[in-house]
């Protein structure tokens, strides 16, 4: 179970890694850039959760491989080939951006919910769920900030509520059914809640509608 759930989190640090740099490289950023922002994408969320959780220093820190994941990811992306062909064709970009950006969201905020499971000895729903969708949304919110962008989460189809509802799924199965059923089950609500979103464009209240 170890394995996979190192595989699962490794998928996850590819895909928002990736969406990082391709950020980047819509802003024109230079190799570091590129690279900085890949990496802050995928490990920023895990960082800010082992914070609240007082697990220091962060998993990232201690462990290289998923900093060498990212980092590795990003100067792929940074390839000529690669860069012409994601820049020139605006609907390959943003289907990229959606497919990596929702991997990533359902893997790490169950991996959050694991996480807070591990630390706590008596973790509330509150604090699986909170930590859960912190570790999904704080990466791409870093990204966006770091890009000059107003964050993804608070203005593109349903983002931070996918990962809310996939949190509550993960949290309250985890005791009834397992931690593995739990933490799939919560990663595919996060992927079929934001795969529909973006095909019917789904998109909460706004102050002006």
């Amino acid at each position: 179970m170890d394995l996979f759930l190192l595989i699962l989190e490794l998928v996850g640090t590819m895909a928002f890694a990736a969406s990082g740099a391709i950020t980047g490289l819509r802003k024109n950023m230079d190799i570091f850039g590129v690279c900085i922002l890949g990496l802050t994408t995928a490990v920023g969320g895990g960082v800010i959760r082992d914070v609240i959780l007082g697990s220091t220093p962060p998993a990232t820190f201690q462990n290289p491989i998923y900093a060498a994941v990212a980092l590795v990811t990003s100067l792929v992306l940074f390839l000529p080939q690669v860069r012409h062909l994601l820049m020139r064709d605006q609907a390959l970009y943003d289907l990229v951006m959606l497919v990596m950006d929702t991997l990533g969201l359902g893997i790490f905020t169950v991996a959050g919910i694991r996480a807070a499971y591990g630390s706590a000895s008596r973790p509330t729903l509150f604090l699986l769920v909170f930590v859960g969708v912190v570790t999904g949304v704080g990466g791409g919110i870093l990204r966006d900030m770091m890009a000059g962008d107003t964050p993804y989460v608070f203005v593109k189809h349903v983002y931070a509520s996918a990962s809310l509802a996939g949190a509550l799924v993960c949290g309250l199965l985890w005791g009834r059914a397992g931690e593995m059923p739990a933490m799939l089950a919560g990663a595919a609500v996060v992927f079929v809640i934001r795969g529909l979103s973006a095909h019917f464009r789904w998109n909460l209240p706004r102050a002006h509608d």
